[in-house]
Protein backbone atom coordinates (compact mmCIF):
# COMPACT_ATOMS: atom_id res chain seq x y z
CA UNK A 1 0.00 0.00 0.00
CA UNK A 2 2.72 2.48 0.96
CA UNK A 3 4.78 1.65 -2.12
CA UNK A 4 1.70 2.40 -4.21
CA UNK A 5 1.23 5.71 -2.40
CA UNK A 6 4.83 6.74 -3.14
CA UNK A 7 4.42 5.75 -6.77
CA UNK A 8 1.26 7.84 -6.91
CA UNK A 9 3.10 10.82 -5.47
CA UNK A 10 5.89 10.54 -8.05
CA UNK A 11 3.41 10.12 -10.88
CA UNK A 12 1.36 13.12 -9.81
CA UNK A 13 4.51 15.18 -9.35
CA UNK A 14 5.62 14.39 -12.90
CA UNK A 15 2.26 15.49 -14.21
CA UNK A 16 2.39 18.76 -12.31
CA UNK A 17 5.91 19.56 -13.49
CA UNK A 18 4.83 18.82 -17.07
CA UNK A 19 2.09 21.42 -17.07
CA UNK A 20 0.96 24.16 -14.72
CA UNK A 21 -2.68 23.27 -15.44
CA UNK A 22 -2.50 19.63 -14.36
CA UNK A 23 -3.73 20.20 -10.77
CA UNK A 24 -7.07 21.02 -12.31
CA UNK A 25 -6.90 17.68 -14.12
CA UNK A 26 -6.26 15.60 -11.00
CA UNK A 27 -9.21 17.31 -9.34
CA UNK A 28 -11.57 16.33 -12.15
CA UNK A 29 -14.18 13.70 -11.19
CA UNK A 30 -12.77 10.19 -11.04
CA UNK A 31 -9.11 11.00 -11.62
CA UNK A 32 -7.87 11.03 -8.02
CA UNK A 33 -10.78 9.62 -6.00
CA UNK A 34 -14.14 8.10 -7.07
CA UNK A 35 -16.72 10.62 -8.32
CA UNK A 36 -19.69 11.60 -6.19
CA UNK A 37 -23.31 10.90 -7.11
CA UNK A 38 -23.81 14.37 -8.60
CA UNK A 39 -20.83 13.65 -10.88
CA UNK A 40 -21.75 10.07 -11.86
CA UNK A 41 -25.39 9.32 -12.67
CA UNK A 42 -24.71 5.56 -12.58
CA UNK A 43 -24.23 5.54 -8.81
CA UNK A 44 -27.30 4.62 -6.71
CA UNK A 45 -28.64 7.78 -5.11
CA UNK A 46 -31.54 9.51 -3.42
CA UNK A 47 -32.37 13.20 -2.98
CA UNK A 48 -33.01 14.43 0.57
CA UNK A 49 -33.50 18.10 1.45
CA UNK A 50 -32.03 19.21 -1.87
CA UNK A 51 -28.82 17.17 -1.53
CA UNK A 52 -27.91 14.10 -3.57
CA UNK A 53 -26.92 11.20 -1.32
CA UNK A 54 -25.25 7.94 -2.24
CA UNK A 55 -27.68 5.28 -0.96
CA UNK A 56 -28.86 1.69 -1.33
CA UNK A 57 -31.49 -0.49 0.32
CA UNK A 58 -31.90 -4.27 0.53
CA UNK A 59 -34.75 -6.52 1.63
CA UNK A 60 -38.52 -6.32 1.46
CA UNK A 61 -39.69 -2.69 1.53
CA UNK A 62 -42.35 -3.36 4.19
CA UNK A 63 -40.04 -5.10 6.68
CA UNK A 64 -38.56 -3.49 9.79
CA UNK A 65 -36.11 -0.78 8.73
CA UNK A 66 -32.51 -1.00 9.89
CA UNK A 67 -30.82 2.28 8.93
CA UNK A 68 -27.01 2.02 8.97
CA UNK A 69 -25.02 5.11 9.96
CA UNK A 70 -21.33 5.13 9.07
CA UNK A 71 -18.43 6.60 11.01
CA UNK A 72 -16.30 9.64 10.43
CA UNK A 73 -17.52 12.29 10.33
CA UNK A 74 -16.94 12.14 6.59
CA UNK A 75 -16.66 8.38 6.08
CA UNK A 76 -18.83 6.16 3.90
CA UNK A 77 -20.86 2.99 4.30
CA UNK A 78 -18.71 0.60 2.29
CA UNK A 79 -17.18 -1.08 5.35
CA UNK A 80 -20.69 -1.69 6.75
CA UNK A 81 -21.94 -3.69 3.78
CA UNK A 82 -21.75 -7.03 5.56
CA UNK A 83 -24.94 -5.82 7.24
CA UNK A 84 -26.70 -6.48 3.92
CA UNK A 85 -27.13 -10.02 5.23
CA UNK A 86 -29.81 -8.72 7.63
CA UNK A 87 -32.05 -8.64 4.56
CA UNK A 88 -31.77 -12.43 4.38
CA UNK A 89 -33.30 -12.56 7.85
CA UNK A 90 -36.37 -10.50 7.01
CA UNK A 91 -35.16 -6.91 7.54
CA UNK A 92 -35.06 -3.90 5.22
CA UNK A 93 -31.49 -2.57 5.40
CA UNK A 94 -30.75 1.01 4.34
CA UNK A 95 -27.30 2.45 3.73
CA UNK A 96 -26.47 6.06 2.87
CA UNK A 97 -23.44 8.32 2.86
CA UNK A 98 -24.16 11.42 4.93
CA UNK A 99 -24.04 14.80 3.20
CA UNK A 100 -20.54 15.90 2.29
CA UNK A 101 -19.31 12.37 2.98
CA UNK A 102 -18.38 9.26 1.02
CA UNK A 103 -19.83 9.45 -2.48
CA UNK A 104 -22.57 11.93 -1.56
CA UNK A 105 -22.70 15.48 -2.83
CA UNK A 106 -20.05 17.81 -1.40
CA UNK A 107 -20.93 20.91 0.63
CA UNK A 108 -18.99 24.18 0.44
CA UNK A 109 -16.95 24.82 3.58
CA UNK A 110 -18.35 28.33 4.04
CA UNK A 111 -21.88 26.94 3.98
CA UNK A 112 -20.97 24.45 6.69
CA UNK A 113 -19.29 27.14 8.80
CA UNK A 114 -22.28 29.46 8.39
CA UNK A 115 -24.57 26.73 9.75
CA UNK A 116 -22.65 26.61 13.03
CA UNK A 117 -24.21 24.06 15.37
CA UNK A 118 -27.13 24.03 12.95
CA UNK A 119 -25.17 21.51 10.88
CA UNK A 120 -26.38 18.94 13.41
CA UNK A 121 -29.96 19.98 12.69
CA UNK A 122 -29.22 19.41 9.00
CA UNK A 123 -27.88 15.92 9.74
CA UNK A 124 -30.90 15.05 11.89
CA UNK A 125 -33.27 16.39 9.22
CA UNK A 126 -31.36 14.36 6.64
CA UNK A 127 -31.76 11.17 8.67
CA UNK A 128 -35.43 11.95 9.17
CA UNK A 129 -35.76 12.40 5.42
CA UNK A 130 -34.00 9.09 4.69
CA UNK A 131 -36.36 7.27 7.06
CA UNK A 132 -39.41 8.95 5.50
CA UNK A 133 -38.24 8.02 2.01
CA UNK A 134 -37.87 4.31 2.80
CA UNK A 135 -40.68 3.87 5.31
CA UNK A 136 -43.76 2.39 3.61
CA UNK A 137 -46.32 2.41 6.46
CA UNK A 138 -46.73 4.04 9.91
CA UNK A 139 -46.44 0.72 11.79
CA UNK A 140 -43.07 -0.10 10.24
CA UNK A 141 -40.44 -0.24 12.99
CA UNK A 142 -37.22 1.78 12.63
CA UNK A 143 -33.90 0.63 14.09
CA UNK A 144 -30.76 2.76 13.93
CA UNK A 145 -27.46 0.90 13.61
CA UNK A 146 -24.63 3.37 14.14
CA UNK A 147 -20.89 2.81 14.19
CA UNK A 148 -18.44 5.28 15.81
CA UNK A 149 -19.53 8.77 14.70
CA UNK A 150 -22.67 7.11 13.32
CA UNK A 151 -23.48 5.85 16.83
CA UNK A 152 -23.13 9.41 18.15
CA UNK A 153 -25.42 10.70 15.39
CA UNK A 154 -27.97 7.96 16.10
CA UNK A 155 -27.95 8.86 19.80
CA UNK A 156 -28.44 12.57 19.14
CA UNK A 157 -31.31 11.82 16.76
CA UNK A 158 -33.03 9.44 19.19
CA UNK A 159 -32.65 11.96 22.00
CA UNK A 160 -34.33 14.61 19.89
CA UNK A 161 -37.02 12.28 18.50
CA UNK A 162 -37.40 9.59 21.19
CA UNK A 163 -40.59 8.13 19.70
CA UNK A 164 -39.22 7.85 16.18
CA UNK A 165 -37.06 4.75 16.69
CA UNK A 166 -37.85 1.39 18.21
CA UNK A 167 -34.28 0.28 18.86
CA UNK A 168 -30.66 1.42 18.81
CA UNK A 169 -27.64 -0.73 17.95
CA UNK A 170 -24.48 1.23 18.68
CA UNK A 171 -20.84 0.31 18.20
CA UNK A 172 -18.12 2.31 19.97
CA UNK A 173 -19.38 5.88 19.97
CA UNK A 174 -16.30 7.83 21.06
CA UNK A 175 -18.35 9.76 23.59
CA UNK A 176 -21.60 11.68 23.86
CA UNK A 177 -20.58 14.92 25.57
CA UNK A 178 -17.98 16.88 23.64
CA UNK A 179 -15.34 16.71 26.35
CA UNK A 180 -15.60 12.91 26.22
CA UNK A 181 -15.35 12.93 22.42
CA UNK A 182 -12.20 15.06 22.63
CA UNK A 183 -10.78 12.71 25.26
CA UNK A 184 -11.42 9.67 23.06
CA UNK A 185 -9.95 11.35 19.96
CA UNK A 186 -6.80 12.21 21.89
CA UNK A 187 -6.39 8.68 23.25
CA UNK A 188 -7.06 7.04 19.89
CA UNK A 189 -4.68 9.24 17.92
CA UNK A 190 -1.67 7.56 16.33
CA UNK A 191 0.33 10.04 14.29
CA UNK A 192 4.02 9.63 14.98
CA UNK A 193 6.30 12.23 13.42
CA UNK A 194 8.58 9.35 12.45
CA UNK A 195 5.75 7.27 10.98
CA UNK A 196 5.66 6.14 7.37
CA UNK A 197 2.17 7.58 6.87
CA UNK A 198 3.32 11.10 7.72
CA UNK A 199 6.33 10.72 5.43
CA UNK A 200 4.06 9.70 2.58
CA UNK A 201 1.66 12.55 3.27
CA UNK A 202 4.38 15.18 3.55
CA UNK A 203 6.02 13.89 0.37
CA UNK A 204 2.73 14.10 -1.47
CA UNK A 205 2.17 17.65 -0.24
CA UNK A 206 5.25 18.74 -2.18
CA UNK A 207 3.26 18.10 -5.36
CA UNK A 208 -0.39 18.53 -4.43
CA UNK A 209 -1.93 21.47 -2.67
CA UNK A 210 -5.60 22.14 -2.10
CA UNK A 211 -7.64 24.99 -0.70
CA UNK A 212 -10.56 24.35 1.66
CA UNK A 213 -12.91 23.23 -1.11
CA UNK A 214 -10.55 21.25 -3.35
CA UNK A 215 -12.52 18.20 -2.30
CA UNK A 216 -10.86 15.56 -4.47
CA UNK A 217 -7.32 16.49 -3.41
CA UNK A 218 -8.20 16.88 0.26
CA UNK A 219 -10.18 13.61 0.32
CA UNK A 220 -7.18 11.81 -1.16
CA UNK A 221 -4.77 13.23 1.41
CA UNK A 222 -7.20 12.44 4.21
CA UNK A 223 -7.22 8.80 3.10
CA UNK A 224 -3.42 8.69 3.27
CA UNK A 225 -3.40 10.17 6.76
CA UNK A 226 -5.94 7.68 8.13
CA UNK A 227 -4.73 4.50 6.42
CA UNK A 228 -3.98 2.57 9.62
CA UNK A 229 -4.34 3.04 13.35
CA UNK A 230 -2.76 0.44 15.64
CA UNK A 231 -4.37 2.07 18.68
CA UNK A 232 -7.93 1.40 17.55
CA UNK A 233 -7.05 -1.72 15.57
CA UNK A 234 -8.16 -0.34 12.20
CA UNK A 235 -6.56 -1.05 8.82
CA UNK A 236 -8.14 0.96 6.02
CA UNK A 237 -5.67 -0.37 3.48
CA UNK A 238 -7.72 -3.56 3.19
CA UNK A 239 -9.92 -4.01 0.13
CA UNK A 240 -13.47 -2.85 0.73
CA UNK A 241 -12.63 -0.50 3.61
CA UNK A 242 -14.03 2.63 2.00
CA UNK A 243 -14.73 4.41 -1.27
CA UNK A 244 -13.91 8.00 -0.37
CA UNK A 245 -13.60 10.23 2.67
CA UNK A 246 -15.15 13.66 3.03
CA UNK A 247 -12.22 15.67 4.38
CA UNK A 248 -13.89 19.10 4.26
CA UNK A 249 -17.00 17.86 6.03
CA UNK A 250 -14.94 16.03 8.66
CA UNK A 251 -12.82 19.07 9.46
CA UNK A 252 -15.87 21.35 9.55
CA UNK A 253 -17.69 19.06 12.01
CA UNK A 254 -14.67 18.83 14.32
CA UNK A 255 -14.16 22.60 14.19
CA UNK A 256 -17.85 23.13 14.98
CA UNK A 257 -17.56 20.77 17.92
CA UNK A 258 -14.58 22.63 19.33
CA UNK A 259 -16.50 25.91 19.10
CA UNK A 260 -19.97 24.80 20.20
CA UNK A 261 -19.28 21.84 22.53
CA UNK A 262 -22.44 19.89 21.58
CA UNK A 263 -23.93 17.37 23.98
CA UNK A 264 -25.32 14.37 22.09
CA UNK A 265 -26.66 12.86 25.30
CA UNK A 266 -29.43 15.44 25.59
CA UNK A 267 -32.82 13.77 25.70
CA UNK A 268 -31.60 10.17 25.86
CA UNK A 269 -33.06 9.71 29.33
CA UNK A 270 -36.43 9.85 27.55
CA UNK A 271 -35.54 7.07 25.10
CA UNK A 272 -37.77 4.07 25.73
CA UNK A 273 -36.23 2.02 22.91
CA UNK A 274 -33.82 -0.76 23.95
CA UNK A 275 -30.12 -0.27 23.23
CA UNK A 276 -27.53 -2.84 22.20
CA UNK A 277 -24.04 -1.44 22.81
CA UNK A 278 -20.99 -3.07 21.20
CA UNK A 279 -17.33 -2.41 21.93
CA UNK A 280 -14.19 -4.32 20.98
CA UNK A 281 -11.26 -6.04 22.65
CA UNK A 282 -8.49 -4.63 20.43
CA UNK A 283 -9.40 -0.96 20.50
CA UNK A 284 -6.90 0.23 23.10
CA UNK A 285 -8.73 3.56 23.41
CA UNK A 286 -11.96 1.75 24.41
CA UNK A 287 -11.26 -0.22 27.60
CA UNK A 288 -14.02 -1.74 29.72
CA UNK A 289 -14.11 1.37 31.91
CA UNK A 290 -14.74 3.64 28.91
CA UNK A 291 -17.45 1.35 27.55
CA UNK A 292 -19.15 1.44 30.95
CA UNK A 293 -18.84 5.22 31.10
CA UNK A 294 -20.33 5.89 27.65
CA UNK A 295 -23.02 3.20 27.74
CA UNK A 296 -24.04 4.29 31.23
CA UNK A 297 -25.71 7.38 29.78
CA UNK A 298 -28.47 5.25 28.24
CA UNK A 299 -31.45 4.27 30.43
CA UNK A 300 -31.08 0.57 29.70
CA UNK A 301 -28.22 -0.54 27.46
CA UNK A 302 -27.09 -4.12 26.98
CA UNK A 303 -23.29 -3.90 26.71
CA UNK A 304 -21.41 -6.58 24.78
CA UNK A 305 -17.66 -6.88 24.19
CA UNK A 306 -16.65 -8.37 20.84
CA UNK A 307 -13.42 -10.28 21.14
CA UNK A 308 -10.59 -10.65 18.65
CA UNK A 309 -11.11 -7.44 16.69
CA UNK A 310 -10.80 -3.66 16.76
CA UNK A 311 -12.91 -0.60 16.07
CA UNK A 312 -14.48 -1.37 12.66
CA UNK A 313 -14.10 -5.14 12.89
CA UNK A 314 -17.58 -6.03 14.24
CA UNK A 315 -19.08 -5.24 10.83
CA UNK A 316 -16.15 -5.07 8.41
CA UNK A 317 -14.51 -8.38 9.25
CA UNK A 318 -16.74 -11.03 7.67
CA UNK A 319 -15.86 -13.81 10.12
CA UNK A 320 -16.50 -11.62 13.17
CA UNK A 321 -19.74 -10.38 11.61
CA UNK A 322 -21.04 -13.87 10.81
CA UNK A 323 -19.93 -15.58 14.01
CA UNK A 324 -20.55 -12.87 16.61
CA UNK A 325 -22.10 -9.57 15.57
CA UNK A 326 -24.90 -10.83 13.35
CA UNK A 327 -26.20 -13.49 15.77
CA UNK A 328 -26.16 -11.01 18.65
CA UNK A 329 -27.98 -8.41 16.54
CA UNK A 330 -30.59 -10.90 15.38
CA UNK A 331 -31.34 -11.93 18.96
CA UNK A 332 -31.81 -8.25 19.83
CA UNK A 333 -33.87 -7.42 16.73
CA UNK A 334 -36.13 -10.45 16.93
CA UNK A 335 -37.06 -9.53 20.50
CA UNK A 336 -38.32 -6.05 19.60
Amino acid sequence: MYAMQKFSALFIGALLFASCTEERTISDPGNLVPPTVDQDANLPSIAVNGISLHAEAFGHPDSTLVVCLHGGPGGDYRYLLNAKSLADHGYRVVFYDQMGSGLSQRIHRKQLDDMGIGVLDALYDELKGVIALYRTHPEQKVILFGHSWGAILATGFAGRYPNSVQGLILCEPGGLRWEDIEDYIERSRDFSLLGERLNDLAYLDQFITGHRNAHAVLDYKYALATAQNPVTGEDNTKAGSFWRNGAVFSEALIDMGEREKPDFSQGISQIAAPVLFFYTERNKAYPDSWAAHVSGAYPAAERYKIMGTGHSGPVFETRIWNETTLPKMLTFLNAL
